[in-house]
């Protein structure tokens, strides 16, 4: 729980970096969460959390967020470094199709959350097409330069539910 600049208690604006920075790619969302610690272009009550491949274990962390940035290496065929947004009914669906990297992980944190009635409405994968997942510290050049566009996205999201929750944006949880 975090505490507004009146020293209320509120839920905190959770960004989500998944991965495992030893696998090439596939550490992208940890590099993004890296890149956004201590970013004080955020807004209040944001939590930057570096998820590594905890899956699971992430539950308690996602059902006390009032929104969830989650950001991910994906693979969709699609070209190395593009970005893809999955929120609202395309995120249930590219989760149900085990679109990123970690399968397991996301699709079940997500499933457990949205199950359980604790998935904050408020939610959204941002997926970073992965080159390759081979053992090794160093992103591809292509997922390299997508890491500021990355970021700007992660923060156009989080300022969005920002304004969302300002302005008492519906309910918190989705069924």
């Amino acid at each position: 729980m975090t505490h507004d600049r009146a020293g209320t208690a509120q839920r905190p604006l959770v960004v989500l970096g998944i991965g495992n920075i030893l696998l090439g790619d596939d550490g992208v969302g940890v590099r993004v969460a890296q890149e956004l610690a201590g970013d004080t272009g955020l807004p209040p009550a944001t939590e930057v959390v570096d998820g590594g491949t905890r899956g699971l274990e992430l539950l308690p962390l996602v059902a006390a967020a009032r929104a969830v940035v989650i950001v991910d290496a994906i693979d969709v065929g699609a070209p190395p470094g593009s970005l893809h947004i999955y929120a609202d009914d395309l995120l249930g669906n590219a989760v149900g199709t085990h679109l990123t990297v970690h399968q397991v992980g996301v699709a079940d944190l997500i499933g457990a959350a949205r199950l359980a009635g604790m998935l904050p409405a408020a939610t959204v994968l941002v997926g970073i097409q992965v080159a390759g997942t081979e053992v090794g510290m160093e992103l591809s050049r292509p997922v390299e330069r997508a890491l500021p566009g990355a970021v700007r996205t992660v923060k156009a999201w989080c300022a969005k539910f920002d304004r969302q929750h300002a302005e008492g944006g519906g309910s918190p949880w989705v069924a």
